[in-house]
């Protein structure tokens, strides 16, 4: 590459590091908690201590030669969900003890003035490679940076404005380069730590790792499954954050599935294989599915395919001339397109603007799209997930030994070196210690005398449920056994073990009234339950499958959730003559009696009048904008009763509206079992992302507040707490090179300064590391201390009637979860509100 015609200006920098005299010593050197990030908390508008804290105003100032007239102040985008009157957040009960965490700590770190610019390209380059390059032919004017493709950060102040000029080699088209200051940030500044995580994705290129979309991953290191046409790609997955004394950087392994083929590979073979159906195979394929270009190292999520435009069609560009797409891949990228009667793929580019609806539409080519990730037919092919899981799940001790590996790798390539000497950043070898408490095993307790029985360490109760009767049983006479004419000969057999299996835990069973089919197909299925439902409504309708077919399960649950409502419970006919099929029949017989209002047991919640509610939101797989909010609240103290609600929304807004009015209806019926309204609510809201958590708060918590409000008769009549549950992490727990044990708590060191969080490790996996769950309380006026709050999490992990062990997070959060993925995936449409007072949807 080469350059022209350079204009550029530059100012003396100005170095002042935080402590000397001026104005910047305002910040004082890195302090503790919040004040690290430069931020003084405020109460919520209201005053009401259970508020959490709006948007903080940033205490940064900026001085010296070059900086805005008097003292700057930098607005954050930091929302402080912490409530105002939560001074220690820490636990107390259990037993204290020392893990390991995969992160590792910044022993020092930049304390100097930082400048960050805007760099704009002009025509636009979209290669990220490539606008590194192009810029960083002007080093020597700019100087020591660091840039990721959009912004530069110097440790000296430039002119507030440089534009240079390059040509790219590949085209010969001459780059304009815009470079704009955009502000000068200080310690503590909000934005100050984003520098720090720039400067690691810049020593992942120096270690010759490889960016697929918008992680790095190491291609030298990759894993064949050739039988599969797949390859894996080992990645790392870092953030660099202010936590509560330190600067920490947690790095999770990480892994992408490549598939061999291209999305030209698969149109090629849809249309030999089946000439006349291509089309909508290959549609059907493609669809949704998320493909990485490589020319530019990006990914795109496939939306339709254009059969009607191919790559010898024109398009215009920018400056009005036109190209076909075969002359512009050859041009931009050297790239030789072979089959130029390919349709293309449809996708939409990223809107710059947040506001923006949605991007512009793009096409692609598909020999040049490789697919990623896995196709509902994979996850389903048993043998291939079981060979990713083996190379995936690592354990504890190999995950440990890869992430001492990859620092390692750090200190020791010269280049990663030299970048942190300039950058005055030293990164700790070892990974961190924190402490952490070890919660007691909980107790169950069964129906029956002998009743209460603690649980094993590992949270699993299975054995200790062995001749322990449920606590709730309802009496089940009326039911429909369907079945197809082949599979009936297995019928009476299994009927026996349930009926026999029931009677053990209390459950009393009479024998069902069989129905037999002439073939398994989704529509006999359905005019099967039409035409017994229609007649008359058994307590129960349980059908027997060949195999998992979706559509015949979504047949099945549409007529029994929505049409007819009715509890069913579907199973599969080789459950049927499984080897343990005792231990099934009995799972399967608490499934049963759940859904008719029974409950196998408890813990015991020590709080009179709690009412706990569980929100999950999954996406609509048939209709792109649409989503499914399940909301799933207990009605009684031992949470054996439960309410749900299930609403269609489009907007943020209607979600809002929706989660207050299901919340409202949960308390009427809290109200229409219990005669009194609950005195408290604690509600666990899943799905939510980092960038949503002020928008929750600011809508979603203050409509439920604001509707309670009105129903109760003022705000001092019930007390409320609003906690986001998060599963989706990258931090990892290691206890003696092993998982820690079920129970496991961690309230500090890690956790955030703004926030009022807390991790459990709440559930034991047989393969791979254990994932913590975290929580984050944006919203509490119980009145209930840390140490409180923690236990009443962990309790409610035992109450999820599916499996007799602890689960990954609160069973209200479960239930509403397992409701939201029925209905976004097989219903489509709000059950019926005559099964709002069973589990219908185990």
């Amino acid at each position: 590459m080469t350059f022209s015609n350079t204009v550029f200006s530059t100012g003396r920098g100005v170095i002042q590091r935080v402590g000397e005299k001026g104005d910047s010593a305002a910040i004082g050197q890195i302090g503790r908690g919040v004040e690290r990030l430069g931020i003084q908390p405020t109460a919520g508008g209201s005053g009401d201590a259970g508020a959490g804290s709006s948007t903080g105003a940033v205490a940064v100032v900026s001085s010296g030669r070059g900086a805005a007239r008097g003292k700057r102040i930098l607005p954050a985008d930091i929302f402080i969900s912490k409530p105002s009157h939560i001074q220690n957040k820490k636990g107390t009960s259990g037993t204290h003890k020392t893990i390991k965490v995969n992160y590792f700590k910044l022993l020092k770190a930049t304390d100097w003035a930082l400048y960050q610019y805007r760099v704009d390209f002009a025509p636009e380059e979209d290669r990220t490679i490539v606008r590194k390059g192009l810029l960083k032919l002007h080093q020597k004017s700019i100087g020591a940076y660091i840039f990721d493709g959009t912004v530069m950060y110097t440790s000296h102040r430039l002119q507030d404005q440089m534009v240079f000029t390059s040509t790219r080699q590949s085209d010969e088209q001459h780059i304009t380069i815009t470079v704009r200051l955009v502000s000068d940030l200080l310690v503590g500044d909000a934005h100050y730590i984003q520098f720090f995580n720039i400067i690691m994705r810049k020593c992942y290129e120096h270690l010759k790792l490889k960016l697929v979309g918008r992680n790095y991953f190491d291609p030298d290191a990759k894993m064949s499954l050739p039988e599969y046409k797949l390859e894996l790609w080992p990645g790392y997955l870092s953030s660099i954050r202010q936590h509560e004394r330190d600067i920490l950087m947690c790095v999770e392994i990480t892994n992408k599935v490549m598939r061999l083929e291209t999305l030209g590979d698969i149109l090629n073979n849809y249309y030999q294989s089946s000439p006349e159906r291509y089309r909508d195979n290959f549609c059907n394929t493609v669809i949704g599915t998320v493909v990485l270009t490589g020319y530019n190292n990006n990914t795109y999520r496939i939306e339709d395919v254009d059969f009607s435009t191919t790559p010898s069609d024109t398009f215009p560009l920018k400056n009005g001339d036109k190209i076909t797409y075969i002359d512009y891949y050859q041009r931009k990228y050297g790239i030789r397109i072979r089959n130029a009667k390919h349709p293309m793929l449809v996708t939409r580019s990223k809107p710059k603007n947040r506001q923006a609806e949605e991007g512009d539409r793009v096409y692609l080519v598909p020999e040049l799209c490789r697919a990623t990730g896995l196709t509902d037919s994979m996850r389903e092919n048993f043998r291939l997930m079981a060979s990713l899981a083996q190379k995936t799940r690592l354990k504890p001790d190999m995950r440990i030994k890869m992430l001492l590996n990859f620092n390692q790798r750090l200190h020791n390539e010269r280049a990663v070196k030299q970048e942190f000497s300039e950058w005055n950043l030293q990164l700790d070898n070892r990974l961190l210690d924190i402490p952490a408490r070890q919660l007691e095993a909980e107790k169950i307790y069964f129906g029956g005398q002998t009743n209460m029985c603690a649980v094993s360490d590992d949270g699993d109760w299975t054995k200790i449920m062995i001749n322990k009767t449920c606590v709730i049983s309802p009496i089940l006479k009326e039911w429909v056994f369907l079945i197809s004419e082949r599979d009936k000969h297995l019928a009476e057999e299994f009927i026996q073990h349930i009926i026999k299996v029931s009677h053990g835990i209390s459950f009393q069973v009479s024998r069902p009234r069989n129905e037999y089919l002439r073939d398994d197909r989704p529509g006999t299925y359905s005019d099967m339950l039409e035409q017994i439902l229609s007649k008359s409504l058994p307590q129960l309708v349980f059908c027997v499958v060949s195999n998992n077919r979706s559509d015949r399960y979504s047949a099945i649950k549409k007529k029994c959730c929505v049409d007819r409502p009715v509890p069913s419970q579907v199973c599969l006919v080789k459950t049927m003559t499984h080897r343990n099929i005792k231990s099934i029949a009995t799972k399967i017989a608490i499934q049963m009696n759940c859904k008719l209002g029974g409950a196998p047991w408890f813990v015991d919640i020590p709080l009179d009048g709690i009412m706990m509610i569980g929100f999950d939101v999954c996406h609509d797989t048939t209709v792109k904008t649409k989503d499914f909010g399940a909301t799933v609240a207990s009605l009684d103290k031992r949470m054996t009763k439960y309410f749900s609600a299930v609403s269609a929304h489009t907007t943020g807004e209607e979600l809002s509206n929706d989660l207050s009015d299901n919340i409202c209806k949960a308390v009427q019926a809290y109200y229409a079992h219990n005669k009194n309204l609950p005195s408290r609510i604690v509600i666990y809201r899943d799905g939510v992302g980092e960038g949503q958590v002020s928008q929750v708060m600011e809508r979603e918590v203050e409509y439920i507040r604001k509707r309670l409000d009105r129903m109760y008769g003022g705000p001092d009549k019930y007390k409320m707490a609003f906690i986001i549950v998060t599963k989706r992490l990258n931090t990892r727990f290691f206890e003696n090179n092993d998982n820690p044990a079920t129970g496991t708590i961690v309230d500090d060191v890690i956790t955030s300064p703004i926030k009022y969080d807390f991790f459990i490790v709440s559930q034991k996996v047989r393969q791979g590391t254990v994932t913590p769950t975290a929580y984050s309380v944006i919203y509490d006026n119980l009145g209930l201390d840390p140490d409180k709050m923690q236990r009443l999490t962990y309790k409610l992990t035992h109450m999820y009637y599916n499996c007799s062990n602890t689960v990954r997070v609160p069973a209200p959060c479960h239930y509403a979860h397992k409701l939201a993925f029925l209905v976004s995936k097989f219903i489509h449409r709000a059950p019926d509100t005559q099964l709002q007072n069973s589990l219908y949807f185990l």
